[in-house]
């Protein structure tokens, strides 16, 4: 059983920063990919930001391409999200997520509980 524990969250005005931060523990850390997923109210779940378990590369939505990075720390199990140049609409509850990348799943089947991130206008 893989555990995701998510803190780091706050209320920030726009154009601050905040950097949420996903703790794992059950698993081996850096066989896994680790994601973050956003849920603005009354939206669907959105992907964030993914960084690989090989050669630590990374992907980003469009939406915070250039603004948001995401970086992981094997030896902490931690995963982190430097979020930079904020706006209202970034708020949501960000969630992490791992898939085993060693064996090459598709859906990522852990998640944390989430944390709130609000932007104020």
């Amino acid at each position: 059983q893989v555990q995701l524990v998510e803190f780091g969250g706050g209320l920030v005005q726009a154009g601050g920063s905040l950097r949420p931060s996903c703790a794992a523990s059950g698993h081996s850390f850096s066989d896994y990919d680790m994601a973050w997923f956003r849920q603005a109210l009354g939206k669907e779940r959105e992907f964030v930001a993914v960084i690989y378990w090989i050669g630590r590369s990374t992907t980003y939505a469009d939406s915070v391409k250039g603004r948001f990075t995401t970086s992981r720390d094997n030896a902490k199990n931690t995963v982190y999200l430097q979020m930079n140049s904020l706006k209202p609409e970034d708020t949501a509850v960000y969630y992490c997520a791992a898939r085993s990348g060693l064996l090459g799943a598709a859906e990522y089947r852990y998640w944390g509980q989430g944390t709130q991130v609000t932007v104020s206008s």
